[in-house]
């Protein structure tokens, strides 16, 4: 049946069918038009200060969004959602959460209310079977996901879930997993990692935005094993050297990148953009597959 067919044959079907969600009309027709896979993203999303401020990775997340085409839905894997356990979040109004201190005020009144999309969780859960996934309805969208994705859809109109990063677990379980979400990319699903690869909050220079060279030297070893498809290496990051236990003292900021890579498919290029490091000990350094 040719896409035209189908979308006619709606009109015979009961009010109840007619009434589905746009997103899930979406989901049904897909198969009939375009199946080329959405791009996948790594943000290094820094200070939650980017979702009101100007600057140049803000921009940066604006020219990514350009470049690609509009999601039907995001799914985001957000450094500041750990778990004991892997969830996904499925309500139908995500909060968002202002899970920081000591900012001023109109950061706090900043909303993002973009929809949630409980069929995408239930579709993520159903398939994901490598581990057991919760549906969640407590959490909200955190500002890992919120920031930059205020700046790549400030409409706020597309979908968008979040799902958790299991503490207990290793980098290569995180990539191994990741694994398992790519038949969303068909699906018009944008994945998103939201983390930074160099982040060292307990050596932040507060006096002199110039880069510690242990955190320059880090994120150029990053990039070549990225260049290099060396993500076993990047998966056993522990054995990288000191540089590299001085850019990731904890591993929820830079296993976001690892979902990001594991979805990466034969012959996809990856760029890089928004390469630079700030206030000595974090990295901005955001990537595009696809």
């Amino acid at each position: 049946m040719e896409r035209r067919e189908f979308i006619k044959s709606l009109g015979l079907l009961p009010l109840t069918a007619v009434a589905m969600k746009l997103n899930a009309i979406n989901r049904i027709v897909e198969p009939f038009g375009n199946t080329n896979p959405m791009p996948v993203l790594f943000l290094g999303h820094g200070n939650p200060m980017n979702a009101i401020e100007e600057n140049e990775f803000t921009k940066g997340w604006q020219d990514v969004a350009k470049s690609i085409p509009k999601p039907n839905a995001i799914l985001c894997i957000s450094a500041h959602w750990e778990t004991d356990g892997t969830f996904v979040t499925a309500m139908n109004k995500p909060e968002t959460i202002h899970d920081f201190g000591g900012f001023p005020k109109p950061l706090f009144d900043f909303q993002y209310p973009a929809p949630g999309d409980p069929d995408l969780a239930n579709e993520t859960k159903q398939g994901i079977t490598t581990t057991a996934v919760g549906l969640n309805t407590d959490w909200g969208l955190d500002h890992g996901s919120w920031v930059v994705a205020s700046r790549l859809y400030p409409k706020a109109d597309i979908p968008m879930i979040q799902l958790s990063l299991n503490y207990g677990k290793s980098a290569q379980w995180h990539y191994d997993l990741a694994k398992e979400l790519a038949f969303l990319r068909r699906k018009g699903v944008l994945i998103i990692g939201s983390g930074n690869v160099v982040h060292n909050l307990g050596m932040i220079n507060w006096k002199d935005d110039r880069p510690f060279d242990w955190a320059l030297d880090a994120n150029e070893n990053i990039k070549k094993l990225i260049n290099a498809h060396d993500y076993k290496s990047l998966a056993n990051y522990k054995s990288l050297g000191s540089a590299m236990q001085l850019a990731v003292p904890t591993p929820e900021h830079y296993l976001p990148l690892m979902y990001t890579l594991a979805l990466q498919e034969e012959n996809e290029n990856i760029s890089f953009f928004n390469d630079k490091t700030v206030m000595g000990s974090i990295a901005m350094t955001c990537l595009k597959i696809g």
